[in-house]
């Protein structure tokens, strides 16, 4: 038996800071032999979510050298899931499917010393530790598996004495009071950092299990664990939880969700991607060979900007700048990243609660034949009329996918043959649901326009909305178990002290704020002049969802093109363009590295997640809808770009 916090465990200050090879942006040719051979290891990811490619381990294992695996199960709505299923069974709640990915692999693993790390444990990590054991069991190699599990995320036990502290647990995102919803939580998880991973590896174990950790901590940990970073070594913590980010969604780095999708050549046997990591904090992104995909500073760029806000990110154990790191090509499918800079971690951490919030009921209808959409308007009339009219519902939402889906402001092109009118409603009451609005879906196919037919069960069934709350918790008031056969330690969460530290200031601004220069009328758009392009000749882009919170990074193909960015791509301008879906205020900020800007679109979800009645509740389609924008941008930026993409 072993108890102690963190710094009882051999970690050592690193002594290097990870150094950039120059500014400029990205995609900048280099040669591989100037990088400096330093220690280095090799993580693999195996996946971005739960439900990912089955096959991934077994590939990333088979596919060449690799030191650790890195799985990434959990996002909010997964969390939600799990709860519903450990209220079902106390056995359940952790991804399932961990264990069927590592039963043909497991062998193998513990043959090449290969080490695993993975959320999977979700918000029961002690059941997932206990079914790879058995596992291990089965295969017979229960003297070669020594399984580390790290619980203490699970704070819900505890939220009376929390706040009973001090603490208020609003949300961080709205302001709301957390008694609104403390009497409906069922969860409470806070996001750990990479620290209690790094005990269960210290501590021997080659198969790590945690419940919910910051996603990018897998990744990190291996890296502290290897070469000894520090609590304090604050520009290497950050380069780690940087690859982390990079990884944590599998394929979204190397080509899937690409904005240029047409440059990826292949896209069978998608290669998920690696981070080669050395200890002065550079690292290189990369797939293995023969592999489907891409992996290229702009999709690396785009994963980077992925579900982030501001560019000072905040981690459990460090605040990334990534308006620091360069990005260089050094060669077919490598992309070098250097230069990140870190600041102190915050002093709070994140809470993901999860919270019953009525329930919710979703159908959805295909129309067809000439003039398919002015019948789904016809077709939607008649069902609201029927089912009491929208007002009578909590929440009630319906659109035209197809027209109005997920681009509301989309004219241009023939009229649809088809369309799919979705239909959804939120309601406290499910008998109101069952009663009013379920029913009267089906009698549409025969008594409604001509060309209806169902694509959902005729009477969707009220389901249980279990949605999210996002806080913060003080540090003092979290501490995590790490357990590795008999052995047990407990980990604190505590950093070290920054006496007079000053961060680096952050470029933004906001919809609410006046903007010199603003005016009302699309961007680039000055009385005619200027050429006409959809926003996607000049910029690539990528959207994500933090809550109800989206974000749309943008990214100019060119220096020219992200001056033209700044000046007329303005929080005002994708307020207007994104009316209808971003009810509240709009921040940019800035991240010259990159030549990109990232918007935060707040209210931008209709409450996010399984929450959101909307076609699209989690801004997958955002960050297409805004390259679809039509503007005017002088003759020399777009030249500036065609010149580019010709020679490239």
């Amino acid at each position: 038996m072993r108890r102690g916090l963190l710094g009882d465990f051999p970690f050592y200050l690193g002594r290097g800071r990870g150094t950039a090879d120059g500014d400029g942006p990205v995609n900048r040719p280099a040669a591989p032999g100037n990088i400096r051979r330093v220690k280095e290891i090799t993580i693999a990811n195996c996946g971005g979510f739960w439900g990912d490619d089955p096959t991934a381990l077994r590939r990333q294992l088979r596919g060449g050298p690799v030191d650790y695996l890195v799985m990434d199960y959990l996002a909010e709505v997964t969390m939600a899931i799990l709860n519903k299923q450990r209220a079902r069974d106390p056995q359940r709640g952790y991804a399932a499917d961990f264990t069927a990915h590592l039963r043909d692999s497991l062998s193998e693993i513990t043959e090449r010393g290969v080490k695993v790390i993975s959320n999977a444990g979700g918000v029961n990590p002690a059941a997932a530790g206990e079914a790879v054991g058995k596992l291990a069991a089965e295969m017979g190699l229960a003297d070669r598996v020594r399984v580390g599990v790290v619980t203490g995320d699970d704070i819900q036990p505890r939220l009376g004495e929390i706040l009973g502290s001090g603490e208020s647990l609003e949300n961080m995102d709205t302001g709301r009071s957390f008694d609104s919803i403390r009497e409906r939580t069922l969860s409470a998880n806070v996001y750990l950092g990479a620290g209690p991973m790094v005990a269960a590896l210290q501590m021997g174990a080659n198969v790590v299990i945690t419940g919910r950790a910051a996603d990018a901590a897998s990744a990190l940990a291996p890296m502290m664990h290897e070469f000894g970073w520090g609590p304090a070594d604050w520009d290497q913590l950050a380069a780690g939880t940087a690859a982390g980010h990079i990884l944590e969604c599998g394929l979204q780095a190397a080509g899937g969700n690409f904005t240029d999708w047409r440059l990826v050549t292949s896209w069978k046997n998608m290669g998920f991607p690696i981070a080669r990591a050395r200890e002065d904090g550079s690292f290189a992104v990369t797939k293995h060979p023969g592999t489907g995909g891409l992996v290229s500073a702009h999709t690396v760029a785009e994963q980077i900007l992925y579900e982030i806000g501001s560019p000072a990110y905040p981690a459990p154990d460090a605040t990334v700048r990534f308006d620091s790191l360069t990005l260089t090509e050094a060669g077919r499918d490598r992309v070098e990243v250097a230069g990140v800079r870190g600041e102190p971690a915050p002093e709070k951490m994140k809470v993901s609660v999860s919270y019953r919030d009525g329930f919710r009921a979703t159908g959805r209808i295909l129309v067809a034949g000439r003039d398919a959409a002015a019948k789904a308007e016809l077709v939607e009339e008649m069902f609201w009329e029927a089912a009491g009219g929208k007002e009578s519902y909590e929440e009630a939402y319906s659109a035209v996918i197809g027209r109005d889906g997920g681009f509301p402001l989309s004219e241009e092109g023939p009229p649809p043959a088809e369309v799919v009118l979705h239909l959804a409603v939120r309601d406290s009451d499910p008998d109101k649901i069952r009663e009013r609005f379920s029913p009267r879906i089906a009698p549409l196919v025969l008594g409604s326009a001509p060309g209806v037919t169902l694509l959902d069960p005729a009477r969707p069934r009220p389901m249980e909305v279990i949605a999210h709350w996002p806080c913060l918790v003080g540090r003092e008031a979290t501490a995590a178990e790490v357990t590795a056969g008999s052995e047990r330690a407990t980990v604190g969460c505590a950093v070290p002290p920054a006496p007079g530290f000053e961060p680096r200031p952050v470029v933004s601004v906001s919809s609410d704020s006046d903007y010199a220069g603003e005016r009302e009328r699309p961007p680039g758009d000055e009385a005619g002049r200027g050429m006409e392009v959809t926003l996607s000749e000049l910029c690539l882009a990528r959207s994500g969802d933090k809550g109800d919170i989206a974000n749309v990074g943008l990214i100019a193909r060119t220096p020219q093109a992200y001056e033209w960015v700044k000046r007329e791509m303005t929080p005002q301008a994708v307020k207007r363009l994104f009316a209808g879906l971003a009810e509240g205020r709009v921040e940019r900020f800035e991240f010259p590295n990159l030549l990109a800007v990232n918007f935060l679109l707040h209210a931008g979800l209709g409450g996010g997640g399984v929450r959101s009645l909307r076609v699209d509740p989690q801004g997958k389609t955002y960050a297409q809808f805004l390259l679809g924008a039509k503007v005017r941008a002088p003759r020399e930026v777009v030249e500036s770009v065609r010149e580019r993409e010709g020679g490239r």
